[in-house]
């Protein structure tokens, strides 16, 4: 345990002068609570290093807590223009020619229920990041904590970006077929001529596209949670997150 700690501390080794609430000063704080478990006092009190790694669990469950009640309602993602999904491709394209004349009805309606789908694979996805939030270790935290402002965003978008893809994939299908989006694609096709190819491949491509900007979006405001948590003490709302970030 020792030699962990011991290892810990020089990968926390960050210099002195760091701004607070930048994401040196996260490295410099871990540096001076595991010196401290080795016999020196932190200046901020005796937060252990349970509380630092407890802290930072904390920290990433309220933030996809709160990313998931914004994004995972109804007008989540069609309401937000940081992350509302375009049509993909050529579907995109006949949509905004067909707008200049006023036509692009049928087409702004699938976007409509693109979007819905991926509203509706939130709170599924929530689960999956939540459970890679409980398998960080202590060598994660040290890294996450010595990283840039979204370390943590960026860390769990690799662990769980994989088994995110595939929870999003057939509740996007589901949402799509259930919703109608399928046979409105299959309408828009083939009543325009500017789509003349078969509607199968704009289907993949629809649930492909709705996926992956499904994800974007999702870890867009993970990141934007993580920055407020980080910098901001209004957004500290428990004693572990001020004590940990404070």
């Amino acid at each position: 345990m020792r030699m962990m700690l011991l290892g810990a501390v020089a990968l926390s080794d960050l210099p002195a002068g760091c701004e607070p609430g930048s994401s040196g000063a996260f490295g410099l704080v871990l540096g001076e609570v595991l010196g401290g478990i080795e016999g020196a006092q932190s200046p901020s009190g005796e937060l252990t290093l349970a509380e630092i790694d407890a802290g930072l669990r904390q920290a990433l469950e309220i933030g996809t807590e709160r990313v998931a009640s914004q994004i995972g309602v109804a007008d989540g993602y069609w309401r937000d223009p940081q992350i509302q999904i375009p049509l993909p491709g050529r579907l995109g394209q006949v949509q905004n020619e067909l707008s200049k004349v006023g036509l692009s009805g049928p087409l702004d309606d699938l976007q409509l229920r693109m979007n819905r789908a991926a509203e509706d694979a939130v709170p599924a996805g929530k689960r999956i990041v939540i459970d890679a939030v409980q398998s960080i270790t202590i060598e994660d935290a040290v890294g996450i904590l010595r990283g840039g402002d979204t370390a943590a965003t960026e860390f769990l978008r690799g662990r769980t970006e994989v088994g995110l893809r595939q929870t999003f994939t057939p509740f996007v299908e589901n949402a799509l077929a259930s919703s109608g989006a399928y046979r409105a694609l299959d309408s828009v096709t083939s009543n325009q001529p500017l789509l003349a190819i078969a509607a199968t491949d704009y289907k993949s491509d629809l649930t492909t596209h709705a996926v992956q900007f499904g994800l974007d979006g999702l870890f867009n405001y993970l990141a934007v949670e993580e920055k407020k948590i980080r910098e901001n003490p209004v957004a500290r709302t428990t004693e572990l997150l001020r004590r940990v970030f404070g």
